[in-house]
């Protein structure tokens, strides 16, 4: 088989292996290089980018750790198909490559399906123990609303006993961490928030599932809603 030919640019010298993970990555994702495609070889990628041989190195190990590329040796690099393969690790490297935005859009659309779940659960399951944890959170005055709201869900998503939510949610808190100003700068989001944890803290602490879950669900539309205005009028302001 033929190697697929990787469109280069000249790098940053400062970052030059995660330079040719996002080359490589946006190639694919963009649909330019195609699942089952060979790509060319240690030595031709490193004489392409104009750099050493343990620099694709690096490179190639962190793409084949994104699962976007399987090293068959003896054979050569082969592209995989992402949308089979790809984890949480693949999603937050493809959040920090998007300009257009759509990625959070993703984000904050299966975060409305995934975390009210998450909240159904907690309301059946917690502990005492949980209840006081959450209720020490919401009325912690030291904490910014964007802390206090993310050790909320956090506690919440402890709270379902599900290993596989627990860490799920610390996905999208990465995220959000980072991006929260779309969503707290505004004081009347923080005020909404502000009324969320009240409400979510009674349908948790009175083992309400249905009403938990509608809470959480409320919130999250009005989240997704204010995120994406803000996003639009940075947009604008670009322009």
């Amino acid at each position: 088989m033929i190697a697929r030919k990787i469109a280069a640019r000249p790098l940053a010298r400062s970052r030059l292996h995660e330079e040719i993970v996002i080359i490589i990555q946006k190639q694919i994702m963009s649909g330019k290089i195609v699942p089952g495609d060979k790509l060319p070889t240690e030595r031709e990628l490193a004489e392409n980018f104009n750099v050493n041989r343990a620099t694709v190195r690096e490179a190639l190990r962190k793409l084949e750790n994104l699962d976007l590329v399987e090293i068959r040796h003896g054979d050569g690099l082969y592209v995989k198909n992402y949308l089979e393969s790809g984890n949480f690790d693949l999603i937050k490297a493809a959040f920090n490559m998007d300009g257009s935005n759509e990625v959070m859009i993703n984000i904050l659309e299966a975060r409305r399906f995934v975390v009210p779940q998450m909240a159904y659960l907690a309301a059946q399951r917690r502990t005492t123990e949980d209840v006081d944890e959450l209720q020490r959170i919401i009325f912690n005055e030291d904490l910014s609303m964007l802390e206090r709201d993310i050790k909320v869900h956090q506690t919440i998503a402890r709270a379902t006993h599900n290993l596989v939510c627990t860490i799920s949610l610390n996905f999208f808190n990465q995220i959000f961490r980072d991006y929260g100003y779309l969503y707290f700068d505004d004081e009347r989001n923080r005020e909404r928030s502000g009324v969320f944890h009240q409400e979510i803290y009674e349908a948790i602490r009175n083992q309400k599932p249905e009403e938990a879950r509608r809470v959480m669900q409320d919130v999250m539309i009005y989240a997704e809603e204010a995120v994406k205005a803000s996003l639009e009028r940075n947009k604008l302001k670009k322009r």
